[in-house]
């Protein structure tokens, strides 16, 4: 059993299950480490995220795309550029598909596997999404993913390879995660949100401890892009853990930034009551309106003595630019937010010149570029694609038998909801492609006539291709 304790109430619950609100007063929970229990760790092994097993949460299963051990580099001419003595770039591009929250998904599978679920859910504005289609893939678990209206296409496409069940709800992630509770509370899959599972945290904070062993002494100030907050805070919480086990002497300052689009967590942070009029930003993997993880993240920035600040997208676009151009690596709009934000920093002198700070690089720009952007109907295609191939599956089950809905929901493997079910069989009678008749109560589906001629000729398209 692994320990969660409530942040507001201090409830502390022993369960393998990640719950993420306390049953008493419903805030919100977290892991703790029983320092007394481990003693002197050691961390041994391959360079990886699961050289940090002693510190994570127990499972007994460790589902690994060799994710972690990511590089840290000296970005020299960058800090030259803009006038810093020492500046680093840690390189989470470099996990398996691309992005930071690998971490997270290891750690989440592993845990479904131990607990036996076969199905999982995550609403996701992009590299979440990614990442768990992938891992779910590798450990043959059925993947839902509910995404917003504005979600970069290299993501989507990553999602469609990986095989994923793919949902649009929403114009942000806000939306998308209440369907997401919703539909893990009807359908007992697993909640694999990142908001919403207290396991995130703990998977995350291995990038603050793979920092702490990259460098001779913990950095002055670590830079972070903000979406719900929960990036910031699992940073802080690693450092702390390891100054509590007095594996290093001092926290980093660390510093929050949002796109001035859409900066909820900056806002409450300066007390800011007005928001921007129609919020919107390129950084579409840190568009949240409402971070659950808000204050979490003002808590680790006030308590390491670090700073909340924005930047436009103009400035996010410039640093991309200056990022590829100096270091030949290509970051996504809310990593380079990192970059914009320091200078803005250095200008205001909240850093000095010769402190040495880390700019966290949290996915690649690949998923993310203003050319996938313009192929957003490409997207909409690979979306209505998907549907269409339910559709055809549904009507070459009916096409061998007369049968009903729960064995049509049986047949396709329970990998969808029945309402989901129903809402196509609906579609198909509506277009005359199959028939509905009651018998002994239940109603029975059968393949008309015009049913018959599409499926024949989808065979024939299909042999040209």
């Amino acid at each position: 059993m692994n320990a969660l304790t409530c942040l507001s109430c201090g409830l502390t619950i022993e369960t393998d299950m990640p719950e993420h609100r306390c049953r008493r007063c419903g805030g919100m929970l977290e892991y703790t480490v029983d320092h007394e229990r481990l003693g002197e760790v050691k961390f041994t092994g391959e360079v990886t995220f699961w050289r940090y097993l002693p510190l994570l949460p127990r499972v007994k299963n460790m589902a690994t795309m060799h994710e972690g051990g990511t590089p840290l580099y000296s970005a020299r001419r960058l800090a030259d550029q803009i006038g810093l003595s020492q500046l680093y770039l840690k390189d989470e591009t470099r996990n398996p598909t691309n992005s930071f929250r690998d971490r997270a998904a290891a750690l989440m599978v592993s845990n479904m596997l131990d607990l036996g679920f076969t199905a999982a859910v995550c609403a996701s504005n992009g590299n979440m999404g990614a990442s768990l289609a992938a891992y779910c893939a590798k450990y043959n678990i059925s993947c839902h993913v509910i995404v917003p209206k504005h979600v970069d296409v290299g993501k989507i496409a990553q999602m469609i390879i990986y095989d994923a069940i793919i949902e649009e709800y929403g114009a942000t992630v806000d939306a998308s995660i209440e369907r997401a509770e919703k539909l893990a509370e009807e359908t007992g899959w697993y909640q694999a949100t990142s908001a919403l599972n207290p396991l995130v945290i703990e998977a995350q904070k291995t990038i603050a401890f793979e920092i702490a062993e990259q460098m001779s002494e913990p950095p002055d100030l670590i830079i972070v892009p903000m979406g719900s907050g929960g990036t910031i805070y699992s940073l802080w919480k690693g450092f702390r853990e390891l100054q509590d086990l007095g594996k290093i002497r001092s926290v980093p300052r660390l510093v929050g930034v949002q796109s001035s689009g859409c900066p909820p967590i900056v806002n409450a942070y300066f007390d800011k009551k007005e928001e921007p009029e129609g919020p919107m930003t390129r950084a579409t993997s840190i568009f949240v309106l409402n971070p659950i993880r808000k204050d979490l993240a003002i808590k680790a920035i006030r308590e390491s003595g670090g700073q909340a600040v924005t930047v436009s997208d103009q400035e996010i676009l410039e640093a991309e630019q200056e990022i590829a151009r100096t270091e030949g690596l290509f970051a996504e709009p809310a990593s380079s937010g990192t970059v914009a934000a320091l200078k803005k920093l250095l200008n205001e002198s909240f850093i000095g010149r010769d402190e040495t700070v880390v700019c966290l690089i949290t996915g690649s720009g690949l998923k993310a570029t203003d050319v996938l952007q313009a192929l957003s109907k490409k997207r909409k295609v690979a979306l209505i694609g998907a549907d269409f191939s339910t559709k055809e599956k549904i009507l070459r089950i009916i096409s061998k038998r007369k049968t009903y809905g729960y064995e049509i929901w049986k047949d396709l493997g329970k990998t969808m909801t029945r309402a989901a079910i129903y809402q196509h069989l609906n579609e198909l009678q509506s277009r005359g492609l199959i028939s509905i008749h009651n018998e002994g109560g239940r109603k029975y589906f059968s393949i008309t006539e015009r049913g018959r001629r599409v499926l024949k000729a989808m065979d024939e398209v299909k042999t040209l291709l």
